[in-house]
């Protein structure tokens, strides 16, 4: 373990945001020691996820604690370059993938966002590397896997059993609506892992991507007949939860869940509306937030009078439980190394250096469809 005592501080470098809409720009900033059950990674590869881009189109009206300049970004791999006090599980020089947790209001702190060269890291949601895996691939993975890994397996979530190396059936199924998104991606695997059988969505020119995945049936999200064939496959089968996935899902999740047998509840992470035409102009956030409360609301009372119990997946809360110790440390590094776990959707990395995020916010925001943007450092 490298102390503070011997660590020849490093030089800084962020892409950071310096005011509320403005563009990320590289400046020099503040290299930070860890806490006790911290570590600092230097960051060889970031991921972009449309929080950022949304965080950086809309200020602080979703996020009011942030103050800026504030360096923002979940997702990043490299390697360990300082340990905290407490940390057992890595030591200096160790490559790892890890999510960032800086945006979130009990951290609120620029050294912990991802978009620079040393971050500052939780011990509990890092996860070592296998040696041939890339630092691009690796990236793609924690706010998503995260953000799954909640859905399906915290007690205020859908609750399921935990995925092992050798999971037993279950003899039930789960229903990941959106399952080539980040998220879905990590959805569908995950539960797979744990014995369950996976049903999903997507456009049919993702249907082979999210059958790779582990999904045993998929559906076209976009046919007017969607539900209906959903339920009909689910027909004399238990249905052991829902993850509603992507603008407009939650809906049609409450109308499946309540027409099937089994766990009546959806874990959504998802709004009602778009954020999308806030790209084009932000005066259309009054309307959007208008529109996502309005369908908030309309949710709530649809799924009480179905009976379906409704939750909102917060991706970082695991790190507040059992769920991040189980993931990053008990099965990932084993499921890497093993083959058994993909690092998905694929990395579709768009330029190298600090100077090249923004540019890959801008073409995240504009649409990506079973890929993931990575920008190498």
């Amino acid at each position: 373990m490298t102390s503070r005592e011997e660590l020849t501080v490093p030089t800084n470098t962020a892409a950071r945001l310096g005011a509320k809409h403005a563009p990320l720009q590289v400046v020099p900033t503040e290299y930070m020691h860890p806490n006790a059950d911290e570590i600092v990674v230097r960051s060889r590869a970031v991921a972009m996820n449309p929080l950022e881009w949304i965080l950086q189109l809309v200020g602080n009206v979703i996020y009011p604690w942030i103050h800026y300049p504030f360096v923002i970004g979940s997702d990043l791999a490299g390697e360990v370059v300082e340990v905290g006090a407490s940390v057992t599980r890595f030591a200096v020089g160790d490559r790892v993938l890890a999510h960032a947790v800086g945006t979130d209001k009990d951290s609120n702190s620029s050294a912990r966002g991802a978009f620079q060269e040393y971050v500052v890291v939780l011990e509990r949601l890092a996860a070592p590397l296998p040696a041939e895996m890339r630092y691009e691939d690796a990236a793609v993975l924690p706010l998503a896997l995260s953000t799954a890994a909640c859905g399906l397996f915290q007690v205020g979530q859908l609750g399921l059993r935990h995925p092992s190396a050798s999971p037993r059936p279950s003899g039930e199924a789960v229903l990941v609506w959106g399952g080539s998104t980040s998220v879905g991606s990590n959805a569908i695997q995950l539960a797979v892992a744990a014995g369950y059988e996976v049903i999903t969505t997507a456009s049919p020119k993702n249907f082979d991507y999210v059958t790779s995945l582990g999904a045993a049936q998929v559906f076209d999200y976009a046919s007017p007949t969607v539900v209906s064939d959903i339920v009909a496959a689910l027909a004399g089968r238990m249905l052991a939860g829902t993850i509603a996935l992507g603008t407009g899902s939650t809906g049609r999740c409450i109308d499946i869940a309540a027409a099937t047998t089994g766990t009546k509840r959806v874990a959504m992470a998802s709004t009602g509306a778009s954020f999308e035409p806030v790209a084009r102009s932000r005066a259309w956030l009054p309307v959007i937030l208008t529109r996502i409360g309005a369908s908030a609301a309309a949710q709530l009372v649809k799924s009480r009078v179905r009976g379906v119990r409704l939750s909102t997946i917060w991706g970082s809360s695991l790190k507040n439980d059992e769920v991040s110790g189980m993931i990053y440390a008990d099965f990932l590094p084993s499921a890497l190394a093993d083959g058994r776990y993909r690092a998905a959707p694929p990395a579709l990395v768009i330029g190298s250096g600090l100077g090249q995020v923004q540019a890959a916010l801008d073409r995240q925001r504009a649409g990506v469809s079973a890929q993931k943007l990575v920008v190498s450092l």
